[in-house]
């Protein structure tokens, strides 16, 4: 029998996959069609109730916002919005899309992870675990990166409770997802700007004001445009074990979204290589398989290229599955210093042809 849980939105019609603590998204297409993510890939699903009636679609998705205070119809065709326990919805009105509306539904994980419980799901092998823990309690400064759905989120959610408890944790966030981390912490979200165009407080404020809330860790929760050049001058300004999410493909590649995002801020090149060497210990990137199943895939540094003529991305671990369902550890040229900073006990690089990858992984977000 499934297990349920309690959402804090009536979701009507699509009720009893909300309603499945199972389910990590539901999308809805444009004719009605809905599909729905257990937490293995997306699958379609039949209806009771068909949205194949545009006027019907277009009427449910603005209902769904209205339900958090979120203004969607002809004028504000486009509505991204995030309930209270971090459900976020996503919708798009014809003749945006070509009729009805388009919904994107995503839940946050009921499950509460630590570095343990996400290697027995098989997120990564326990020898990774000294790894990580070395990094959170040295108070190293992450960017995790990954696809959308690779367990970007849910990975830092469960470095950060490897933390110590008294640690005064400021996080920021466009729609609140990582949820109560610890007895001190201090949750921030924007706030878009009224009818009239004023009170819109972005990210890039919220950053630059976890500088005055005496943080021990600052958290942004994903950086994906201007927002990195103030969170980059926070991250070289003596603030450690802080902790950011990306969109890259591999660790590699980091350099180049970085370079990306800081033309969006107007940053130099020259200057967003020596900063990001210098905020960034550690690269953690993870990975959704076709069969759903979530990995890191990597753990890197970046480095500056001499004379801070460019930014390089070097693996220090790479981690592949082998064709018994294993995972072989692999240190690059690079893992011998990285493990001596880090104090990792350089002997964990080998194979493993246990359990892992091979049980049912959880939802992660």
């Amino acid at each position: 029998m499934r297990e349920q849980v309690v959402r804090d939105l009536d979701f009507g019609i699509l009720q009893e996959f909300a309603s499945d603590k199972r389910v990590t998204d539901i999308v809805v297409s444009e004719r009605g069609r809905v599909w729905v993510d257990y937490g293995k890939g997306l699958c379609e699903r039949a209806m009771r109730v068909p949205l194949k009636n545009p006027a019907l679609l277009r009427e449910y998705a603005v209902w769904l916002c209205a339900q958090v205070g979120k203004r969607l119809d002809d004028a504000c065709p486009i509505a991204d919005a995030s309930s209270n326990s971090g459900i976020r919805i996503h919708a798009v009105l014809a003749p945006v899309v070509a009729q009805g509306a388009a919904l994107s539904i995503r839940f946050p994980s009921p499950q509460h992870y630590d570095l343990l419980s996400l290697s027995n799901q098989g997120m990564f092998p326990q020898e990774l675990i000294a790894v990580l823990s070395s990094l959170v309690r040295l108070r190293a400064n992450i960017v995790i990166t990954g696809s959308t759905g690779s367990g970007k989120t849910t990975l830092m959610k469960a470095l950060l409770a490897d933390a110590n408890k008294d640690d005064r944790i400021v996080s920021v966030e466009e729609t609140r997802e990582l949820g109560e981390l610890t007895a001190n912490h201090v949750s921030l979200s924007v706030r878009e700007a009224n009818v009239e165009g004023a009170g819109e407080i972005g990210l890039s404020q919220l950053v630059k004001a976890t500088l005055r809330m005496r943080p021990d860790r600052i958290i942004l929760g994903e950086c994906r445009g201007e927002e990195i050049a103030d969170l980059l001058r926070v991250f070289t300004s003596g603030h450690k074990g802080g902790m950011t999410t990306l969109h890259a493909d591999q660790v590699e590649k980091v350099p180049a979204r970085l370079m990306a995002l800081g033309l969006l801020a107007k940053l130099e090149p020259q200057a967003l290589c020596a900063l990001a060497a210098g905020a960034f210990d550690v690269v953690i990137h993870v990975e959704r398989a076709n069969d759903g199943k979530r990995m890191i895939r990597e753990i890197g540094v970046l480095q500056s290229l001499s004379g801070g003529s460019g930014l390089q991305g070097i693996p220090v671990l790479q981690l592949n599955r082998d064709s018994r369902g294993g995972v072989a550890i692999n240190a690059t040229m690079a893992w011998a210093d990285f493990a001596k900073k880090w104090q990792i006990p350089e002997d964990i690089t080998t194979v493993r042809h246990a359990t892992v990858g091979e049980c049912q992984l959880a939802e992660y977000v």
